[in-house]
């Protein structure tokens, strides 16, 4: 990759600032837990994956910090750190369940001095990020065979690099397939309000040389209907067990815009996204974000003041406009319930 999302370097967490691309590339350094929270809720680090290998970090970074004398201490304030980063963004489950790794390991480790267990839990978070890369690459070699030579891909919002500590989820599946020499095309809806992929897709894409063209979000269906996307990829942010996804909301549209053209519909994710303890999309929480992102663009405002405005951050898209889902483990089609319980098991 020609750039990193995140990396523990020098007892710090260095992230690239998502919220200042595409004009400036600049990455920030964060020493405690509560900057690690601030950037997860402020935007400056999105995506599912990569939000559950800044969880790790940031929990790693707290029990660094943590003044304890005695184990009781240092696991109460633990699990207030741990507690602080959970309420940062509440429908990416890469979230908690990078959380509860780093809970289950520090458990597993009671017995250690507390030096040790902090050691333990920094290795563990290093070894997040670093699973996180390998696991894209499985989904991009997974996915890539579903991609046709010389197709026109659709993908909505950034699950690129960007959205992962590298390589990317829906964009491994685009790379991979470049990668093979398919000569294959990307469109990238520009995704209102935050625009991931006018700011990130289209920058990291151009930045790695895959030929991308940007559209409004409103001219998908028009596209389709023209004959010129032959396939749509997208991330998500949650998996129930019958495959109702949750990703960036817009996704629904586009889905229901596939179906209705006969195109495939296909969506990139680690096993770590799916949450199989909720049995459909209906009970996946949906996180409802500022106004302003809405009414205003860089600070400019944009719609009359006072204006009552929804800014839900998500959508779900039933299962049965999924085509495929693509994980590191395989691809499940058809009966999802099984599939998925399958992939999660093996």
């Amino acid at each position: 990759m020609s750039f990193r999302t995140i990396e523990w370097r020098d007892d710090r967490v260095i992230m690239i600032d998502q919220t200042r691309l595409p004009s400036e590339e600049v990455y920030n350094e964060y020493s405690d837990f509560q900057g690690v929270a601030e950037a997860i809720r402020g935007m400056i680090i999105r995506g599912a994956p990569a939000i559950g290998v800044a969880a790790a970090m940031g929990v790693a970074l707290g029990a660094r910090d943590i003044i304890a004398d005695t184990h009781e201490s240092f696991f109460r304030q633990l699990s207030n750190v741990c507690d602080v980063i959970a309420r940062t963004r509440p429908t990416a489950v890469n979230l908690f369940w990078a959380i509860e790794r780093m809970k289950r390991v520090a458990e597993a480790h009671r017995d250690r001095d507390i030096n040790s267990i902090r050691a333990i839990l920094k290795a563990e978070a290093i070894a997040v990020e670093s699973e996180d890369l390998q696991i894209c690459k499985a989904i991009g070699a997974n996915g890539a065979p579903l991609i046709k030579a010389g197709a026109t891909v659709l993908t909505h919002c950034n699950a690129g690099g960007l959205a992962t500590a590298g390589y990317g989820t829906a964009l491994g599946v685009i790379r991979a397939a470049h990668e093979a020499g398919k000569k294959i095309k990307v469109i990238a809806d520009e995704t209102r309000p935050w625009l991931q992929g006018a700011r990130l897709t289209a920058w990291e894409l151009m930045k790695d040389g895959i030929p991308v063209t940007l559209i409004s979000d409103n001219m998908a269906g028009w596209l389709m209907q023209q004959g010129e996307i032959d396939c749509c990829v997208v991330g998500a942010d949650r998996i129930a067990a019958n495959g109702d996804t949750a990703n960036k909301i817009g996704t629904y549209s586009v889905a229901v815009l596939a179906k209705e053209h006969r195109i495939p519909f296909y969506v990139a994710a680690p096993i770590s996204t799916l949450d199989l303890t909720l049995d459909c999309g209906e009970k996946i929480p949906i996180e409802e974000r500022p106004i302003t992102e809405v009414t205003q663009i860089k600070g400019v405002q944009i719609a009359p003041e006072g204006v009552k405005v929804q800014n839900p951050a998500f959508d779900v898209t039933p299962a049965r406009y999924v085509t495929a889902i693509i994980t590191e483990k395989g691809v499940a089609h058809g009966d999802y319930t099984g599939s998925l319980a399958a992939l999660a098991k093996g």
